[in-house]
């Protein structure tokens, strides 16, 4: 009689067992719904230009993608925006080579070293992509003394003369505003282009240049 008793209470347990696992894939299976089932969008929605003319028409995440995968090709504004970065960031290079011997602070200094070792590899990249995408081919009018945040030849040249707190002064003032106006060009080239590597690029200057923004506002305060 105890092996009978044993043998229906394992019976009992095992139907109990089986009995919630199924109520357990039920209950997943109804939550569970496939990407776009819901009707709700993975992503926020991209605001795409429209044709000169034209205007801007909304995007769902997966639209934008699909047309992105579908056309990668560089358009002018991603040859302009990195032929036009190569002499900012060449500019602000000129700037960081005379901090060693005239700037006072050392903070200053240091940011003067990270722009320098940012920059320098950021230069390298954009002038590859450019011979990659056969750049020197495909011509586009710019004028770099319209570059926003651009020094003009004489704010460098007084740069140049000035020693210790002067010249960190001026060194972060006209830092600011250049790494302003390369934020500007990046977030242009990023609803104007269509390249994703320059797209990608804009993404780093916008993030990089934003936190030295305010590494040096602190050291202005």
């Amino acid at each position: 009689m105890l092996v009978r008793r044993t043998s229906r209470a394992s019976l009992v347990t095992a139907s109990l067992t089986a009995a919630l696992l199924a109520l357990a894939a039920c209950d997943s299976g109804s939550d569970a719904e496939p990407d776009g089932a819901s009707g709700r969008s993975s992503g926020p929605a991209v605001i795409a230009p429209g044709k000169p003319g034209e205007a801007a028409h909304t995007l769902s995440p997966e639209e934008a993608e699909k047309r992105r995968a579908e056309d990668d090709s560089p358009n002018s504004a991603d040859f302009t925006y990195a032929r036009m970065m190569i002499v900012h960031h060449g500019q602000a290079l000129k700037m960081t080579e005379l901090a060693p011997k005239h700037a006072k602070s050392t903070q200053v200094k240091r940011i003067a070293e990270r722009i320098s070792a940012a920059q320098k590899p950021e230069i390298e990249a954009m002038e590859g992509w450019l011979k990659v995408h056969d750049g020197d081919r495909k011509g586009t009018s710019h004028d770099h003394g319209e570059m926003p945040g651009m020094a003009t030849e004489a704010q460098l040249k007084k740069l140049g003369t000035l020693d210790g707190a002067e010249f960190d002064r001026l060194f972060l003032k006209l830092m600011i505003t250049h790494h302003e106006g390369a934020i500007t060009m990046a977030t242009d080239v990023k609803t104007q282009g269509n390249n994703i590597l320059i797209e990608e690029m804009a993404d780093d200057v916008i993030a990089q240049q934003t936190t030295e923004i305010s590494r040096m506002r602190d050291l202005v305060a």
